[in-house]
């Protein structure tokens, strides 16, 4: 997809050994991908390493930072640190195949390897599925954990 392009990381005029990448992500980012978005102001650094081996490739990525989530108890805005870590060896074979989370298989061929997608996931994967504030995961009470707590069924049977 051309519009993912700058997330092509060409390693076919790489050395063996090493490779450090590093991509800001941000609204821009999740904009190029057709979902749903639940979450604001994304502030994320991608840090890929990539370890260039004569046969195959083995691709360690880090995703951190936070984004802005509307509170499923106060419907009050924070902010969620997200954090991430993706391991995959990437192979070339006859097609290309990536049915295996933990091994991906490039086309005989391929020059570069496009980790827009492998970005995508380590983000939305890291986003709790409860948009709870901090200050109600500690103990805090107001009206709402009150309200909460009054209509919450109970272990009494």
């Amino acid at each position: 997809m051309e519009k993912l392009q700058h997330y092509d990381l060409s390693f076919s005029g790489l050395t063996l050994g090493k490779h450090r990448f590093e991509f800001d992500i941000d609204r821009k980012f999740f904009d190029l991908f057709d979902f749903n978005q639940e979450f604001a102001n994304p502030k994320i650094k991608a840090e890929i390493m990539l370890n260039k081996h004569s046969s195959f490739l083995e691709l360690s990525m880090e995703t951190s930072g936070t984004v802005s989530l509307i509170c499923d108890i106060s419907e009050v805005e924070f902010e969620q640190p997200v954090q991430n870590k993706i391991e995959l060896l990437v192979k070339s074979g006859e097609e290309f195949d990536d049915s295996d989370e933990e091994v991906l298989v490039l086309p005989f061929g391929s020059h570069s390897v496009n980790v827009a997608q492998l970005i995508f996931e380590s983000v939305i994967i890291s986003i709790p599925m409860k948009h709870i504030h901090p200050k109600y995961q500690n103990g805090y009470h107001d009206e709402y954990t009150d309200l909460i707590e009054k209509y919450s069924p109970t272990d009494d049977k």
